[in-house]
């Protein structure tokens, strides 16, 4: 049985590091699913966990990664046979269980999801976590009654993976769609992709009023603390706000005016452990009417050695929609 490539993560007295390892098919966790990994991505938790720069890895060492699309080699779970083209995303993968970043991943059955017949597996992975968590903000925001007339819907960290997939999705439904960003520079690329209209992070202002002037039917907010302050504080009576992440920390200083006084709805996303008919719906609408009309432009890809110098660019600022990580070589094979 031959080796196969993996970037491992570990801990040698308390300094995280990651490295391009050699490992085998028992090195692997359990699983009843195993999967020959053609795509992964980077996310930002991705470099996080792989640099030490975030407390995100459970255990080590472990295989990082976690999103990763490609073919059923041998499974033990009834719905997949080898051959089958799929995708896994988030659970434990690549936090407390070797993820996507290794030729082969061994997975339990619950966490795999068929690919959808008009997606390929590259475009699976330009949509990730990102857009899978993108698509749960969509649905649970249309099923608490958002519509494109009800008026606009703000996205924030507009330049993120889950920023700039949401903008392409929502003006794709036809939503008027504004982008808040601190990335003044990247204002044509958002407007590219369907933003109407581009505020800068510096027009939130400091001190947030208990009840502003109503602005936002909707919302898809990464950035939490102050900024999702605002967005209660100012979104329109029955607004609909999404929060999907914790950029600027996970305090929030609010109040109950906007609910008790507007019915705002403050919507949690959790695309770590949402289960299998959530997944699935979301999978269905990403290959459908939710699909990115200019997920070319916003996805790049990157060969599996370049991963380091994608966490450095990341982590620095400098990087903006979906990187796409070319895992499988083409000797990549068990026997």
């Amino acid at each position: 049985m031959k080796s196969f490539r993996a970037f491992l993560v570990t801990q040698d007295q308390g300094k995280v590091r990651g490295s391009f390892v050699q490992m085998d098919e028992s090195q692997l966790d359990a699983g009843d699913v195993l999967i020959r990994v053609e795509y992964s991505s980077v996310n930002y938790k991705d470099a996080l966990a792989a640099t030490g720069q975030g407390r995100i890895i459970k255990r080590f060492p472990c295989v990082g990664g976690i999103d990763l699309a490609g073919t059923v080699v041998r499974s033990g779970a009834p719905r997949f046979k080898p051959g089958d083209k799929v995708i896994v995303t988030s659970y434990d993968l690549g936090v407390a269980h070797h993820g996507g970043y290794a030729e082969y991943a061994l997975v339990p059955g619950g966490w795999v999801v068929p690919l959808p017949e008009s997606l390929s597996l590259f475009e699976a992975m330009a949509l990730g976590t990102a857009g899978l968590t993108a698509a749960m903000a969509i649905n649970r925001m249309e099923d608490n009654g958002l519509k494109p007339e009800a008026g606009p819907v703000l996205v924030t960290g507009a330049t993120g993976g889950v920023g700039s997939l949401a903008i392409d999705m929502l003006a794709g439904r036809g939503y008027e769609v504004v982008a808040l960003t601190g990335k003044a520079d990247q204002r044509e690329w958002l407007q590219s992709l369907g933003a109407r209209r581009v505020m800068l992070r510096s027009e939130v202002p400091g001190e947030i009023k208990p009840l502003d002037k109503g602005f936002w039917a909707g919302a898809v907010d990464s950035i939490g603390g102050n900024t999702l302050a605002w967005l209660l504080s100012t979104a329109k009576p029955t607004g609909v706000i999404t929060s999907i992440g914790l950029a600027a920390g996970t305090a929030l200083d609010t109040t109950v005016m906007p609910f008790v006084l507007r019915g705002v709805s403050l919507l949690g996303i959790d695309s770590g452990y949402a289960g299998f008919a959530v997944r699935e719906r979301a999978w269905a609408r990403l290959a459908a009417d939710l699909r990115p009309r200019r997920l070319a432009e916003i996805a790049s890809e990157e060969v599996f050695d370049a991963l380091p110098q994608v966490f450095e660019r990341l982590l620095a600022g400098q990087a903006h929609g979906r990187t796409v990580l070319r895992v499988a070589s083409e000797d990549a094979s068990l026997h």
